[in-house]
Order: C-alpha cells, then structure tokens, then sequence
C-alpha cells in the first residue's frame, strides 16, 4: 500500500471525551495519523541535497602572451619563460557562480606574487578551507584561508623544504594535516624527491624520500590517500618530460615509510607505451579501492593495497595518447583525454572491468587538462590549453548514471583586472567552495 493510501483519514469507532482536553479521540487518532503521513512522505532533512556550491576559486596568472608554444610554457628560464609568455602576477581569483545574473561576475582578486607558472592547488576546497596553490616553475606555494570566500587571506608561503623542491600536489588529511609530493631534491630535476606532510598551521611533520636503488626517474607527481588502509599511492612522472618513469610507489600514511615501488606492467602488443608516467592516482568510493592512470591514458589498479606486496594490474585503455586530470563521482572516474578533446566518464562498479557510460566532445581547439567536482553536488569545473588557456568551462555528471553533457556557460579570463592588469589570464587549478 503506498504511504499516500496509509496516510488517508478514516471514521473512527472509538470516541471518546475527556472535558479537560476539549478534544475527541477521533480528532486525536486522526492528527497522529496525518503525522505520520508527513514522516512517511517528507524525505528527513539529513537525507536533503547539499545547496549548491556558491563560488569558483581559480588560480590563475596574469598572461599578455598566453598562446606561447608549449615548449616556452614548460621552459625552467624563468627569464625568457616571463618574457616569452608576458607573465604579471600569481593571483586567486573568486567567481559567483549561482545560476541567474551573477552567474561568472568575479568577486574577489588576490594577487600575491611575481609569475612563473601557477599550477595545481588541492583538487577540492578542503574541510578546513586552507587551500595550497603552487607556482610550480617559480617552486613557490601560497596557502589561503578561505573561511569567508568572498574575502581569501594569504595565511603562508613557502619555497623548499630542505632538500625537497618543486611541490605539485596536495591533499588535506581527516586530522588537518596537508600531505605533498615534491618533484626532485638537491636542484632542479636532478634526483627523486619525496613526500612532506605539514600541520595545519604550517609546520613540517615528517619528510619521505622516494629514491629507490635502479629507479633514477622516479619523479613524484601526484597522490591519493587511502586513509582506512593507512596507505598513500604516488604515481611518478616528470613535469619537464626530460625522463620517462614506469612505476607508481605505495607508502605507510602514518609513517611516510616507502612500502613499496610497483612497476607498471606494459600490455602486450602496444605501439605506444601506455604504462609510461603514472600520473593522478584516485580512491574509489569505497575508500579502499586506488586506480592508476598513466598520461599515455593507461588505467591501472592497484591489487592487495593493504598486504605487503600490493601490485598494478593493467584494466583500461582510454583510446588517446595524453590523459590529465581525473575526478571520482561516486562509482565514476571521469578523465581528462587532452589529445582528444574529450571527457570521459568510466563505470568503476567492477573495478577490474571498467566500461564507458558517457562522453563529451570539446571544440577542436580546446585541450582539456584540470577537472573538479561541485561537493554533493553535479557540477564540474574545467580547464586547459588551446581555447581553454584563457576560458574555463562547465559540464555536469547524472551521478546515478555517469552521463555527461557539456554546459554553455564558461568564465572568460580576458578582461580589466582589479588589480591593473589589462587583457588575459591563464587559469590552472580551480576548485568549487564548500558553501
């Protein structure tokens, strides 16, 4: 019988009358009754949808010249690298993105620093909203308070970390505590570099090498954290593409010990080597399950996380050649395919045997590279090269089914700045607010 036939008023038989209430049982049995029709109808509060996200925190770089060639963008000549490409300032940039009229208008501008190249931040406003943002070329972090977003603060900056250089990516800890790979120790890309975890006021916990005997081009690049496991995966590649490296790295969270350099199987009968370059590895919904993607567009999963000797198993291939940045939606991965002009979205139920349920076609000039998810939300944020160096764009995931599809709306990065600066900007990490 569905709720709305149990919930409808019938004649009572019972009555009866007490003068100090002024009210009949039949009154009684059929308020009660119309109670319990509001419990079984009304979904509980708790259950209720988070309220979408208000604002869009962008790091970006003032940029006269943003259609340079890649070679130039990707030069360590910060000299010729700020000449070539017209380079200002580092900033965060804060856009209104509720829907209606407000919908991109930029509320707040925090520029901080001279430019080399602004890069990743965390790939999602943390809890504690203390966002990381690195200027990787200039091996310069900015960290902010974001607790009123309309209003970012500059808490800390940083450089090295003893011989720890060139952060790229950061995760926020259940405790607070912000764990980072470093790309290369004692100089620019001259030997492994490591893992640094650091308090939530700043200060440096523990510090991990990745060196491992046999593996000189291990390059720590980005991680995930499987905390119920006591765990983190480091894939491993080059910024500067100078090596090519073919492991990804399991490590003791509580700790930082290294546990284990797993190398990455090559499949059978490939021209081109997809098991190259681990880059941005995910944990799944479960918290326990990590994938590995490759550059190359590889997927790998990681077997017996937790056991002494976990190992990759080669499960998907994307189709492409270059693969960026990848986000979980509940079952889902979604991935960046760069040389595709493409978004893709990967059913993960069966992690051994993923299968596409959607895809989107960006223009022919746009290379997509960053993506991030709206926090309860279906929302996705993206940015990258070509058309995209100066522009971000929007898609939404169905999360119950995986589908994409490609919004209109996007933010241009072309415009009078508040701070003075005439004309483009190139955006790089972008995250939606927790409110």
């Amino acid at each position: 019988m569905a709720a709305s036939d149990r919930c409808v008023p019938r004649g009572d038989r019972l009555r009866y009358f007490n003068p100090a209430w002024n009210v009949s049982a039949t009154s009684i049995v059929t308020r009660v009754r119309a109670l319990l029709c509001l419990l079984l109808t009304v979904p509980p509060l708790a259950a209720a949808a988070p309220a979408p996200s208000h604002y869009l925190f962008v790091w970006a770089m003032e940029a006269r010249h943003p259609d340079a060639s890649t070679t130039a963008m990707m030069s360590p000549d910060l000299a010729a690298r700020r000449r070539t490409l017209g380079l200002g300032k580092d900033f965060l940039a804060v856009f209104d993105i509720r829907t209606g009229r407000s919908f991109g208008k930029l509320v707040a501008m925090l520029p901080v620093g001279r430019a080399a190249m602004a890069h990743h931040t965390n790939y999602a406003e943390p809890g504690n909203d203390v966002l990381y943002a690195n200027d990787w070329i200039g091996n310069r972090t900015y960290v902010f308070d974001l607790r009123d977003p309309r209003h970012p603060r500059l808490l800390r900056k940083f450089g090295s970390v003893g011989t720890y250089r060139y952060p790229h990516s950061f995760v926020t800890l259940a405790n607070g505590d912000t764990l980072a790979t470093f790309q290369y120790s004692g100089g620019f890309n001259r030997a492994p570099g490591g893992l640094v975890e650091f308090d939530p006021q700043g200060r440096v916990l523990r510090t991990a090498s990745a060196a491992v005997p046999g593996h000189p081009d291990i390059r720590p690049y980005s991680l995930a954290v499987a905390e119920k496991l006591d765990r983190v995966v480091t894939g491993s590649a080059d910024m500067m593409g100078a090596q090519v490296s073919h492991v990804a790295q399991v490590w003791r969270l509580s700790d930082l010990k290294l546990l284990k350099t797993m190398r990455i199987p090559p499949p059978p009968h490939w021209f081109i080597d997809p098991a190259a370059d681990a880059s941005e590895p995910r944990v799944l919904g479960d918290g326990r399950t990590v994938v590995v993607p490759t550059f190359n567009c590889g997927l790998f999963l990681v077997r017996n996380l937790a056991s002494r000797n976990p190992t990759l198993q080669h499960v998907y291939d994307f189709g492409y050649r270059t693969c960026e940045v990848p986000v979980v939606v509940g079952d889902f991965l979604v991935e960046t395919m760069q040389s595709g002009h493409a978004i893709v979205s990967l059913d993960l139920r069966d992690p051994e045997h993923p299968h596409e349920v959607s895809r989107i076609l960006l223009p022919p000039n746009e290379y997509p590279h960053w993506l991030a998810l709206e926090p309860g939300g279906d929302r996705l944020v993206i940015t990258g090269y070509g058309a995209l160096a100066t522009r971000i764009r929007f898609a939404t995931i169905d999360r119950r089914t995986g589908t994409l599809k490609l919004e209109r709306s996007t933010i241009d990065f072309t415009r009078a700045w508040p701070d003075g600066w005439q004309g483009s900007a190139i955006p790089h990490g972008a995250v939606f607010s927790n409110q």
